[in-house]
């Protein structure tokens, strides 16, 4: 089962000069907490920018080049998702733009941490897609920083 995990703005801006915009401990935390000894799988640029490979997690990328680094590199997206789309096994997805674009139809869950702010110079956007085919669950809300949000999952209907 894939389940797509972000953190947007009111426009759903993901990022700027290939990093993440909002930094907030909570969402880090949850984040850290709820992938924690699963599969992640990111496109190379969002693999490019972690600090270091996240620990406790297999880290997989989707990328046409091989290069070290990563638990496993996947060259064919079309044969990942047939493999791995009806597993029970929770497979998390954490970016960027284009691999959220790809998996959203496969999703069966997405945990957004949707924060109450516009970010007018992001270059990265989560996709649009149409919230009443989900129902939805507030996890948390809160403010950090100035910046109120919140931590919903949006389950498929």
């Amino acid at each position: 089962m894939f389940t797509i995990i972000a953190c947007i703005g009111k426009n759903r801006e993901l990022g700027k000069g290939n990093k993440l915009i909002f930094h907030l401990k909570d969402d880090l935390k949850f984040f850290q907490e709820t992938t924690l000894n699963h599969k992640v799988v990111m496109g190379r640029k969002t693999w490019e920018s972690l600090p270091q490979k996240l620990k406790n997690r297999e880290n997989i990328v989707i990328s046409r080049q091989n290069f070290a680094g990563p638990d496993q590199i996947v060259h064919n997206l079309d044969e990942f998702i047939e493999k791995f789309q009806n597993t029970p096994e929770e497979i998390f997805i954490i970016g960027g733009a284009t691999i959220y674009q790809k998996f959203l139809p496969f999703a069966k869950s997405i945990y957004l941490t949707e924060v109450d702010t516009l970010e007018p110079t992001a270059d990265a956007f989560f996709p649009v897609f149409d919230k009443s085919n989900y129902s939805s669950k507030l996890i948390k809300k809160g403010t950090e920083d100035g910046l109120s949000y919140q931590i919903t999952r949006y389950i498929k209907n």
